[in-house]
């Protein structure tokens, strides 16, 4: 069976403890080299995770002819950057989210991809390859819900290490880059469209300068989206889909977790049925879409022109709690 052959680029936590194990147990992945800046913290996480490469700089495993793919859990400010020297090197790119630090950045990205369209490209937003994602997806195209006209969503942890990247404007950090974009994200993804016009409101931190809370709301033009995010309040997360017949709500929307089965709900005519999702781990369900789209040379289901796309509302948002007013996005 053809696999393809993962390079990861830095030791970053959420590789480690998530992605890179949930791409090794991905039916056609091989995760062969991980990269540092320190060769010490690579060597420990290829011990740990069973890689049988180890590269002291990111160049060194770009340079690698045996490695196909890379998946880039960089830090905010880097993911552009060096997902477009991967693109160079020859190397398929899996970068994390959000895609850049601005819409000009993720349009960089989206040149140096258009210029060599062998190669796959796409943002990690896996919460979109869960079977709930999916199933919420074609409840609502296919009329179960009537006309979708609200989405409201939360998602929030509490975070005030100083140190953490989430409270570091330099490298991009703050609530909405964060976890905001999620909620982003899956309002376009749900409307199947983008917003006409945002307004947004942020609070930031006296301390890190970074947004702790921010609120939003998409206009849609047949309906709206509504969302709150925080790095400064209990973790909490749920999605609410409603439409002029009925409701979707999904009760872990963003971390569904690896080792139980995930459920939503759906109100019709006045009934509430439970839906259950068998035990499935996201991030391997989206490594093995993107290793799929590579090895039969399709495109990937979440385009960068997405990714271009989520960044301009996420500005826009930024520009309306600057300006307090709406700001138009299309």
């Amino acid at each position: 069976m053809k696999k393809i052959r993962w390079g990861i680029l830095s030791t970053a936590k959420i590789g480690v403890e998530k992605v890179i194990p949930a791409i090794q147990a991905s039916t056609h992945s091989e995760v062969m080299a991980i990269s540092s800046q320190s060769l010490d913290k690579a060597r420990v996480a290829a011990t740990k995770l069973g890689i049988p490469k180890v590269y002291g700089s990111y160049e060194e495993l770009l340079d690698d002819p045996d490695i196909d793919a890379i998946y880039n859990p960089l830090p905010n400010h880097l993911h552009v950057d060096w997902s477009v020297k991967a693109i160079r090197a020859g190397k398929h790119v899996l970068c994390e989210k959000p895609i850049g630090l601005s819409t000009k950045e993720a349009e960089q990205l989206l040149a140096a991809a258009t210029a060599q369209p062998e190669l796959k490209v796409m943002e990690a937003f896996m919460y979109r390859f869960h079977p709930q994602w999916q199933r919420a997806r074609q409840l609502v195209d296919e009329g179960a819900i009537g006309n979708l006209g609200a989405i409201q969503s939360f998602f929030s942890y509490y975070n005030v290490d100083a140190a953490n990247i989430r409270n570091r404007t330099d490298v991009g950090g703050g609530g909405l880059m964060d976890i905001g974009c999620y909620c982003l994200s899956l309002s376009r993804f749900i409307f199947g469209a983008e917003p006409r016009r945002v307004m947004g409101a942020m609070l930031h931190d006296d301390s890190f300068g970074t947004d702790y809370l921010t609120s939003g709301l998409l206009d849609f033009g047949s309906g709206t989206s509504v969302f709150t995010c925080s790095t400064q309040l209990a973790p909490y997360q749920r999605v609410n889909i409603l439409g002029t017949t009925g409701r979707i709500e999904i009760e872990i929307p963003f971390n569904a977790p690896p080792d139980q089965p995930c459920r939503m709900w759906l109100q019709t005519n006045g009934k509430l049925e439970e839906i259950i999702f068998a035990t499935c781990n996201q991030y391997t369900l989206q490594a093995e879409v993107f290793c799929q789209a590579i090895l039969d040379n399709t495109a990937v289901p979440t385009p960068l022109t997405d990714a271009v796309d989520n960044m301009r509302v996420l500005e826009g948002i930024v520009e309306s709690a600057r300006s307090g007013s709406w700001v138009v996005i299309s």
